[in-house]
């Protein structure tokens, strides 16, 4: 067909926009991983925190006041931290960058304390009024998937397996002593 004869109203071919879905797609995929990877290394640390600070009776009030919330209400109740953490996470790496180590050091550690305080109790509080818009679980979906994907490769090297077995001798070696 000669190009000239064609309207200007079609849409680029399916070629061209199922490669453009496919790069923001692996885009979105590496920024996840990122972040699952952080998450992942970072979770043995803040896991007992978080136990402790869901036990308190301002945590659970707060996630009582999250579950009653209308959806829309509970996704400005996420977005409000979550909006303040990541911004404030990008700016600690600057200062790092800077040479600024211990001001980039406490403020990554404030916004990492706020994500994992306020953004994960929020995200459980109003976890299924979330996943009702779709867009939310379909974003929510692709960050499961991703870090599926990458404990499961991570879990299949011998460094991981060397790391577990360290991880459980030294559990039992502390059982002993202190037991």
């Amino acid at each position: 067909m000669n190009p000239a004869a064609m309207p200007d109203d079609l849409p680029p071919p399916i070629s061209e926009r199922s490669l453009l879905k496919r790069g923001l797609l692996a885009a979105l995929r590496a920024v996840l991983t990122v972040f699952v990877v952080l998450d992942e290394l970072l979770r043995p640390l803040y896991r007992p925190l978080l136990r402790r600070l869901a036990r308190l009776r301002v945590m659970r009030r707060l996630e009582e006041t999250v579950a009653a919330l209308p959806r829309p209400l509970v996704l400005l109740a996420l977005a409000i931290p979550f909006a303040i953490a990541e911004p404030l996470k990008l700016f600690g790496l600057l200062l790092f960058a800077r040479g600024q180590f211990w001001a980039g050091l406490v403020v990554t550690a404030f916004a990492h304390l706020m994500s994992f305080v306020f953004v994960e109790r929020i995200y459980h509080a109003g976890r299924e009024k979330l996943l009702s818009y779709r867009w939310f679980a379909w974003i929510m979906g692709q960050v499961v998937r991703v870090r599926d994907r990458v404990l499961g490769w991570v879990r299949a090297t011998a460094a991981y397996h060397l790391a577990m077995r360290t991880r459980d001798a030294v559990r039992h070696w502390w059982r002993m002593m202190f037991a």
